[in-house]
Parts: structure tokens; sequence; C-alpha cells
């Protein structure tokens, strides 16, 4: 297979050895995945016993939405390996590490080792982290943002059943990004699919357009699956939201999907992400419009990928505490209004 760019033809560079595509990734990490990001390279800087006797290829942070930072264990994979022998049981090992808080504190603790006798990498953080403590990031991160990325050089036929299967490990915390590598001379090009900016909020299939495949093709998402493994304090959040909108209409309805809550009037007007420790309430509607009616909450703006991912002029309230509850109403009310008239 070949692609065209800058008026050459590119042809796809097959890497010979898994390690061939892991050095490529590493290398390649600012221009794959964005500059606001650090990728630390796991083999050489961490022995395996800090997850449980089994070592990722990497770590990674992406700092590119400041209110909403993400932390991924990163397995990195080629598609030709036979996934029920080799992939399949390397990434299940993940989810156990993710559920015993003694492994983690034992990561955070080396990662925090790493980084402070790295003075370019403690440098790196600092620029994202100001004077908050490097220590107390890791811990809070490690904790909270609960991601697996599995980065492969072509199609994995399996994942999508895998992960309709597996909801509550490979459909939750697993994310999939496929990263081929072509070349012309000395010249490379890369495609990355999906964009990594909407890569948590996309699926492999795709979403939301997906939302209108018939429910057989898929299974069943529920409120509880979203709510499970969250703090009280986020399930609280998303339930004063609820009652806040119906409210408001009693006609809305939520509507569960596999990354996030849609609520729909006439069509999707708003969509929640449960985390751990907040709830992002991505509201479609232009930012400006958001802040005239939230004063209470942070107002992400989100990156034009992402704005078109959800199909129109959105940004992300940001919600940690139950400060700003009040002024809901008035949000909602706004949002329906807003998009009976667009």
């Amino acid at each position: 297979m070949s692609i065209i760019g800058n008026g050459k033809r590119y042809g796809e560079h097959k890497f010979p050895t898994e390690k061939d595509f892991e050095d490529d990734v590493v290398s390649s990490s600012k221009v794959l995945f964005g500059t606001s990001t650090i990728y630390i390279n796991a083999k050489k800087k961490i022995e395996s016993k800090s997850l449980g006797g089994t070592i990722p290829d990497a770590f990674f942070f992406d700092f590119s939405d400041p209110a909403d930072t993400q932390f991924y264990i990163v397995e990195v994979e080629l598609s030709r390996h036979r996934f029920f022998e080799h992939i399949f049981p390397q990434v299940t090992k993940f989810f156990a590490f993710f559920k015993n808080k003694k492994q983690q504190k034992a990561l955070v603790d080396k990662l925090f080792a790493v980084i402070d006798t790295d003075n370019s990498l403690k440098g790196e953080f600092k620029k994202y982290l100001g004077q908050a403590e490097i220590y107390k990031f890791l811990s809070d991160i490690v904790d909270s943002s609960q991601n697996i990325l599995l980065v492969a050089d072509g199609v994995i036929a399996e994942l999508p059943e895998i992960m309709d299967t597996y909801t509550d490990t490979w459909g939750k915390m697993v994310r999939y990004l496929e990263v081929k590598k072509y070349v012309n001379g000395g010249d490379t090009i890369y495609s990355i699919t999906p964009d990594f900016e909407t890569l948590q909020y996309t699926e492999i299939v795709g979403e939301p357009a997906d939302e209108e495949v018939e429910e057989i093709e898929r299974p069943k998402y529920s409120e509880e699956y979203h709510l499970d493994g969250v703090s009280a304090f986020s399930k609280e959040i998303y339930n004063r939201i609820k009652i806040i909108a119906f409210n408001v209409d009693k006609t809305l309805v939520f509507n569960p999907q596999k990354y996030y809550i849609s609520i729909k009037a006439n069509k999707n007007i708003a969509f929640i992400i449960i985390r751990n420790k907040k709830v992002r309430f991505i509201v479609m509607m232009p930012e400006e419009e958001i802040r005239r009616c939230i004063k209470r909450y942070p107002v992400a703006s989100l990156s034009a990928p992402v704005q078109g991912f959800y199909n129109g002029p959105c940004a992300s309230v940001d919600m940690s505490n139950l400060d700003g509850v009040d002024e809901l109403p008035a949000l909602i009310q706004r949002m329906i209004e807003y998009n009976q008239a667009h």
C-alpha cells in the first residue's frame, strides 16, 4: 500500500520486529501524540516487578487538555501477532495492576524516582505542573486515570468483539491506536487512526454515529456500567445533573453509550463522561454561551478535532465539586433553546 503526499508517493514501511516498531514509537512520540505529552520508555526505566511481574512498553502522560490529564500504560504490538496467544494475555495482565493499590504505589514510587533523577524529564513535568508536587500528581493520576493504550501497526480484527464482550475491562480501559508508517527515501509520513485527540471518546467502530446501529448488533450499556468503580462523589454529581435536567424538562432522554452518557432532546445536547473523581459535562453549544451560564466551574475549551467528533461547537464543564450545581438549571434550559434554534 502507498499514499501520496507533498507530490510524492510513499510506500508503507513494514516493521521487521516488534522492537523496531517500539523504538519508532518512542523516537516519534511527539509527532504521533502531540507536543503536550510525555512518553516514558518503560523497558529502559522500570523493572518488571513494579507491575507485578510484567512490564509494559511505556507509560504515557497526555497534558493536551489541562483540565483532563490522562495516564496510559502503553503496549506496542505488531498486528500480525496471534491475538489470543500474545496480545490478549499481555494486555489482560494490566487490569489486575489497576485494582492492586500496593502495586500502584510501587509504580508511583518508581516513576517518581526515575523523574526525580532525570533533570530533562523533571523539567518536562514541571512545565505542566508548575509548583504542584510531582509525587502527588503521579499518585492522583495513576489512581484516577486508568487507561491502557494499545498501539498496533495495522488492524487487529478481534478487538471490536473482545471490547464488546469484556465491557468492564477491555471495553472501559483499553484505547486502540493504529499507526502506519510510509517512507520515500529519507522522508516519512505517518497515518494515525483514530485521531489521537479524539482517542478518549471514540471506539473502534466509531461513535457517536454508531448510536443508530440496531441494538442487537452491540451490547447494551447502562448507567450502572458507567457508575461502576467510580467514587461516590462522581455518582452524586451525576445524580444531581439528572435530577436537575428532569426538573427543567421531563422529556429529556439519558442515553448510555460506550464512553459517555448522552442527553437527548430532539438531538444530542450534551455528553456526560464520568471519571473516578469528577464528571465532564460536554455541552453542545459555543463556549461563550456556556460561560454566560457557568461561573463557578472550570469551562474547558475543546480542540477542533474533538468538536468535529461531536459534530458541532462545544466545550466541557468540569465538575469536581457541588459548588456550582445551582447554575445548571439555567445552563440546561439554554442548551435546549440553543439546539432547538440550530
